[in-house]
């Protein structure tokens, strides 16, 4: 007894139980005290409506029309400066085009380039692609992160020391570093994932530049491929994805970080590595992994994938807490906005159906499209919910990624390549019309205290 309490380790964590344990007892809220002072949760009305706390022309999420007086919900819309995404990406996909460039520039400046303006726009980004001199060794290959979000923020915060001018808020600025970092993210994610692949999962380390002449879907692909092989079909699937990830409104938690840290006046680099934290959530920009590891774990557990009482019951243990991970989550399913269907989900699943026949996944896919159709029915039998529930984007991007044969830890940073499109317009938004901090209240609901001595105290 005497050797383990002078063990240091042996201190350390009966400490931290110890500390965590009285956390636990003194840290919950009475729910009761949220609705007593009609507290917004998650800033959001109990039928999911939002509170409203800014404005912007950037994204707009529709999902209900008020109907004398009533929230009534309607089939999910999402709008990039005034254009439908459906017309957006029906637009560039007939046309045989890559559209995540343009869709960046539409949301940075507003209005849809013309060739030229694309062209040049796509220059810009080609001079901007390339990573300081040594900055993959020193930041990325020489300190390896178990986690590619983590290492991209990291990195992120680096390039703040390779800028001349890191702390300059004009616009001009702001926008020369944004532009930056959209063009340098892809080989920000890719680099992260080698580093962790070879460090820590024992693979041999290659490290491709990327390839001027390539869309930055295309150089994803090029550069995280050992042979740089992919099919127009992957690049250009990729590239939607891509696209229907850019942005979505100021109130999705990682724009809604990237306006709140923007409004203290700080950094570009600062911004986005906050907007990064704020994606890896699992909650947020991380569920697309847990779609995928459930759907693994179904297949394992559902032997006729075809018979619908059987996946149905294995989609009523999840929400019983009794399988996959216990957390009571049919992931992909159900979206804090949208409750009749996400735009995104029903572009993606018409795309990713191609996919599926190109790569001989038919029946994955009709798998996907089954829990798609069953997981609403389980869960209004379940739970109590005050809007409809569809799948989201994450329910079939997960599908698409695995399809492409990405690594599953590229998941997330995928996503990010594509919402710092999002972040950079709504960071120079703030900049340009904000002026006041962002500081929501909250109110205290603790006793007040008398103050013992320390000598006094049990």
């Amino acid at each position: 007894m005497e050797n383990e309490l002078n063990d240091p380790k042996f201190f350390e964590e009966n400490m931290l139980d110890a500390l965590s344990e009285m956390t636990l007892k003194k840290g919950p809220i009475d729910p009761e005290l949220y609705r007593k002072y009609e507290v917004k949760r998650g800033l959001r009305d109990i039928d999911g409506r939002g509170v409203l706390v800014g404005l912007t022309e950037i994204g707009e999420v529709h999902s209900y029309i008020i109907d004398e007086g009533e929230m009534v919900p309607v089939p999910g819309r999402l709008i990039y400066r005034g254009y439908d995404i459906m017309d957006l990406t029906r637009g560039f996909m007939e046309e045989n085009r890559f559209g995540f460039e343009e869709t960046a520039y539409l949301l940075l400046f507003g209005k849809l380039p013309n060739k030229k303006e694309l062209a040049d726009f796509h220059s810009l980004l080609d001079i901007y692609q390339k990573l300081p001199d040594n900055f993959a060794r020193d930041m990325i290959l020489n300190v390896p992160s178990k986690d590619i979000m983590n290492g991209m923020a990291r990195s992120v915060l680096g390039l703040y020391c390779y800028d001349s001018n890191p702390d300059d808020t004009s616009i001009r600025n702001v926008l020369k570093q944004c532009i930056r970092l959209i063009a340098v993210f892809p080989s920000l994610a890719v680099y992260c994932y080698q580093a962790y692949s070879h460090y820590h999962g024992n693979n041999s380390l290659v490290i491709h530049n990327p390839q001027p002449e390539l869309s930055l879907a295309e150089n994803i692909l090029y550069m995280l491929r050992p042979n740089h092989k992919f099919t127009e079909l992957e690049a250009r699937l990729l590239d939607l994805a891509l696209v229907l990830h850019a942005e979505h409104g100021g109130g999705n938690n990682s724009s809604f970080v990237t306006h709140v840290v923007t409004s203290t006046g700080t950094d570009t680099y600062s911004a986005i590595a906050a907007a990064l934290g704020s994606l890896k959530g699992p909650k947020h920009g991380g569920a697309n992994n847990k779609v995928i590891q459930m759907f693994d774990d179904l297949k394992e557990k559902v032997s006729n994938w075809e018979d619908e009482e059987e996946v149905s019951a294995y989609l009523d243990q999840i929400l019983q807490k009794k399988a996959f991970d216990r957390s009571g989550l049919i992931y992909g399913i159900g979206h804090a906005v949208y409750s009749i269907s996400d735009p995104r989900a029903l572009i993606l699943k018409h795309y990713a159906s191609q996919l599926a026949t190109e790569k001989g996944l038919d029946k994955e896919f009709k798998l996907y499209a089954k829990v798609e159709e069953l997981a609403p029915k389980a869960i209004a039998k379940r739970t109590k919910i005050y809007k409809g529930v569809s799948a989201n984007v994450d329910f079939y991007s997960g599908f698409v990624y695995q399809m492409l044969n990405l690594p599953l830890e590229m998941f997330t940073p995928i996503f990010a390549l594509a919402r710092i499109a999002g972040w950079s317009a709504h960071r120079i938004e703030e900049l340009v019309n904000g002026g006041k901090i962002i500081r929501p209240a909250y109110k205290s609901v603790v006793p007040r205290q008398k103050y013992v001595p320390l000598s006094d105290r049990e």
